[in-house]
């Protein structure tokens, strides 16, 4: 069984060597341009890393490649609903011909899901990337 630690040196790979699908959607959802939602890149939620994630609503958005394990996927994203998550699925073709819908569906799910608290993040990233 993996770490926390361990995904989390992981996570940091992944940052530093991300596809090229990843990049273009972090274009949009960095610096809180996306309705001022903060976004946090690999985040580690125990024992998953997800490629972005919004704490304030606990909106996760994975960026799909041809490789994946549709099985897998149904587990991992049952397993973080039961934590409270949602998880949207967006593929690398979505973002490279529809960047604008993508950002739709992510902005519309946003609006649907209640603030996890208020006010300023209880534990806030000590790098600084996101709330």
């Amino acid at each position: 069984m993996v770490t926390e630690a361990e995904l989390i040196e992981r996570a940091k790979e992944l940052r530093r060597k991300p596809t090229e699908w990843e990049v273009r959607l972090w274009r949009q959802l960095s610096n809180s341009q996306l309705n001022h939602y903060k976004f946090r890149r690999q985040a580690v939620i125990f024992p998953y890393i997800c490629d972005f994630f919004c704490p304030a609503k606990g909106l996760i958005v994975e960026v799909d490649g041809d490789s994946h394990d549709v099985p897998y996927d149904a587990r991992r994203d049952a397993y973080l609903a039961e934590k409270g998550f949602e998880t949207i699925r967006i593929t690398n073709i979505d973002v490279r011909d529809s960047i604008e819908g993508v950002i739709g569906l992510i902005v519309a799910s946003l609006a649907q899901r209640p603030d996890r608290w208020s006010g300023p993040h209880p534990n806030p990233s000590p790098e600084g990337e996101g709330l």
